[in-house]
């Protein structure tokens, strides 16, 4: 057991350093000390029980929510979002927000961002970010077919165009449908060279944004004409289907669905969206809860943003 007189020096320096928040150095100087000592000191604090640190979560914040959600499904990253209630479009508006926050802080220089269109979620991240300051090289890139509804394809066009503003980034569209008619006319629009500029950097997206749909589709992905006949969605659903990213379906466990409607999509696939470094799905709400289970089972995504409505189901299934 140490002696008192070094108890006593153990908790005054541990005073000096914790509550009057001086530096090392001033300790070191004030006491005599070398700062190897004070330091050793301060270490010592904490395994005599001087010190003990607690760490009091505020109010509207789920750090545990959150690290259990990282741990049950694989993820790099959980943010979970404190909504007033279980709307729709109140959740929206917040992943939004929260989703804008996580962006500022996460470019990097030579970031090749990837941004699916037709989300609502996603559009208010885009409403909600504030400028940033330049880094060099960024690219945002359009992942998912983005003509569609002329009274609505301003959406698409809006998402890539004023993120890329926004970051002071170049944006790369990938000016065709979602979903054509035929695979034969999928692929002459793949192999058209304008196409070709967005589809050749699929495999460079470092970080991609993308919504979690259920298998009905939301009011945005619906005006835009980018979805399939309500028979092809019965087929998805007989197939056991329970939601989609990028338009690419799959069922509970995260499996894709394969009915042939995937060959004719045009957007990055879900094998190509799992090897990204950031693969962000910003989703949330009691609808998308099949499918926001689906994706995290199938590690399509390693971030997720969503509600705690949302994530204390999870954490509980």
């Amino acid at each position: 057991m140490p002696h008192i007189d070094e108890l006593r020096m153990i908790a005054r320096v541990a005073r000096m350093y914790y509550e009057w928040d001086m530096r090392q150095s001033e300790i070191a100087k004030q006491l005599n000390l070398s700062q190897a000592t004070v330091s050793r000191l301060i270490s010592r604090s904490k395994e005599e029980g001087i010190i003990r640190i607690s760490v009091h979560i505020p109010n509207g914040v789920h750090t545990e929510l959150e690290e259990t959600l990282v741990k049950k499904f694989g993820l790099r990253d959980a943010i979970v979002v404190d909504s007033t209630e279980d709307n729709e479009k109140l959740i929206q508006r917040d992943l939004g927000a929260s989703a804008a926050y996580y962006l500022e802080s996460a470019i990097h220089p030579n970031e090749v961002i990837g941004i699916s269109s037709w989300s609502a979620t996603l559009l208010a991240m885009v409403d909600a970010l504030h400028p940033l300051s330049r880094k060099s090289g960024v690219k945002v890139v359009q992942i998912l077919g983005g003509v569609g509804n002329p009274s609505v394809e301003a959406h698409a066009t809006r998402l890539t165009s004023r993120m890329a503003q926004l970051v002071n980034g170049s944006a790369i569209y990938l000016p065709i449908s979602g979903v054509l008619s035929t695979e034969a006319a999928r692929d002459i629009l793949m192999a058209d060279e304008v196409a070709q500029h967005a589809i050749r950097l699929f495999d460079h997206v470092t970080t991609a944004l993308v919504g979690i749909r259920a298998i009905n589709p939301s009011p945005l992905l619906a005006q835009s004409g980018n979805i399939f006949s309500p028979q092809e969605l019965d087929l998805l659903r007989q197939e056991k289907a329970v939601g989609d990213i990028l338009l690419r379906f799959f069922d509970q466990n995260g499996k894709l669905v394969e009915t042939g409607l995937e060959k004719r999509v045009i957007s990055m696939s879900l094998e190509q969206l799992s090897k990204v470094s950031r693969a962000v799905g910003v989703a949330g709400g009691s609808r998308k809860y099949a499918s926001i289970l689906g994706a995290l089972r199938g590690h399509w995504i390693n971030i997720l943003i969503t509600d705690h409505f949302t994530a204390k189901r999870l954490v509980n299934e």
